[in-house]
């Protein structure tokens, strides 16, 4: 079964956050990630309304995706958005089979 990440964003330095932006998508491939949705055109239904960017990553498996989460890699790239470049709230979900 597919697992995805589901994030939602808060930009407050678009400059440093482009750092961490920049690396991701080449991380998250090498697990086999895949985005369905980053950014674009939303709309809140419920919810706080303090995030205003969304992401949702396919991944091969919930495995896959806890392992992307966790490598060095992808440590390295986030810890340019946690200097204070943004908040996030990211969690990882397992699909339907």
């Amino acid at each position: 079964m597919p697992g995805y990440w589901v994030a939602r964003s808060r930009i407050a330095d678009p400059a440093e956050y482009k750092k961490y932006t920049d690396l991701v998508p080449g991380i998250i491939s090498q697990f086999g990630g895949k985005v369905l949705a980053r950014g674009g055109d939303y709309k809140i239904l419920e919810g706080p309304e303090k995030f205003h960017r969304f992401v949702v990553i396919e991944f091969p498996t919930m495995a896959d995706a806890i392992a992307c989460h966790d490598s060095d890699a992808y440590q390295q790239a986030a810890a340019f958005r946690k200097s204070g470049a943004g908040e996030v709230e990211l969690v990882i979900v397992d699909g339907i089979g």
